[in-house]
């Protein structure tokens, strides 16, 4: 059993996914399931083992019931979330596997979660008994108020002594209040331990460096010596990180999907395998996927060819899972 025990905040939405080549195809019915980066995280933690609970804000209706029901049923503990608001967020997913592009629509704004405001919850409070805080860059994304309160869970867990994580998800559909990512993370992300994402959201969130000429051509070595580069930038500028993970995604067509990943310290550098296939069932969840097998592998206290190994076949398992959340496959 994991001597941690993780605290995952965010949005927990309702994703409804198309089952037809369109959303609105007459006769196609839609699919609808539980959601959300953070969510998805504890979704897969929970069966593999590690006690972990989430917190977020949701209406106290049936609907918010039952997606939270799913949660308890994978192993997560709901008890935190504030049951209080007026809508559920959503997100729509104009394909049936998150496999074109430009297939996502959001409708978060005004939702129960989006009202959260700074000062509504007791941090010192909430974090007690836990040694792990997890949150993502989607949840400051929404707008200001948001930016605050994770502001002040992080100060709480830093006063704590606690592990911080966070995944680096960048929407640019969603940063739509005034402010991009590096006027708003910068001042948040020196409070993590274990920071997760690619070269592209580093740079968007910390201006490390990438290069424009990086594509899905470059050669995998090359990308490595692009991510040590980017690492060594992001241990420079956040003291407080000790390890750091990217992934490397890249979609051919519908179904060809190549993934593999890199995982830095202070003092070490390693990359996976490339996991490639031709049979995709679901792409959304993958990267969440990628972020819970960090965790799990960080806990389970692997060495560094273990963390990105058991981290990217994480990710790639969740490319054959329906929904966001995984299954267990580890």
């Amino acid at each position: 059993m994991s001597k941690h025990r993780i605290l995952s905040f965010g949005e927990l939405m309702l994703r409804l996914s198309s089952t037809g080549a369109s959303f609105l195809e007459n006769d196609s019915p839609v699919a609808v399931f539980p959601a959300g980066s953070e969510a998805n995280v504890v979704a897969s933690l929970a069966q593999w083992g590690v006690p972990c609970s989430y917190l977020s804000r949701m209406p106290d209706n049936e609907l918010a019931s039952q997606a939270l029901a799913v949660l308890t049923a994978l192993g997560v503990d709901v008890s935190t979330t504030l049951l209080e608001g007026d809508r559920l967020g959503l997100y729509f997913l104009l394909s049936a596997n998150g496999l074109t592009k430009g297939e996502v629509v959001y409708d978060r704004k005004y939702s129960a979660f989006s009202q959260l405001q700074p000062g509504a919850i007791d941090w010192d409070r909430v974090l007690d008994g836990y040694t792990w805080f997890h949150w993502s860059a989607l949840t400051p994304a929404l707008n200001a108020s948001l930016a605050a309160v994770c502001k002040e869970a992080l100060e709480a867990a830093r006063r704590k002594g606690m592990v911080v994580s966070v995944d680096l998800n960048y929407r640019n559909k969603l940063w739509n209040y005034g402010k991009q990512p590096i006027e708003v993370m910068p001042e948040l992300l020196p409070d993590c331990d274990v920071v997760m994402g690619n070269i592209w959201a580093a740079n968007k969130m910390l201006g490390t460096t990438v290069m424009d000429t990086l594509g899905r051509n470059t050669p995998p070595d090359t990308y490595f010596e692009h991510a040590k580069e980017s690492a060594s930038e992001v241990f420079e500028r956040l003291p407080q990180c000790k390890h750091l993970a990217y992934t490397f995604r890249f979609m051919d067509s519908a179904t060809h999907n190549l993934l593999y990943g890199t995982y830095h310290t202070r003092t070490g550098d390693f990359i996976s395998a490339i996991h490639e296939t031709n049979v995709v069932v679901d792409r959304t969840g993958s990267g969440d996927a990628f972020m819970a097998g960090l965790i799990y592998a960080l806990v389970s206290e692997k060495d560094g060819q273990g963390v990105v190994d058991t981290a990217t076949a994480a990710g790639f398992k969740k490319l054959f899972v329906k929904g966001d959340f995984g299954n267990g496959d580890l």
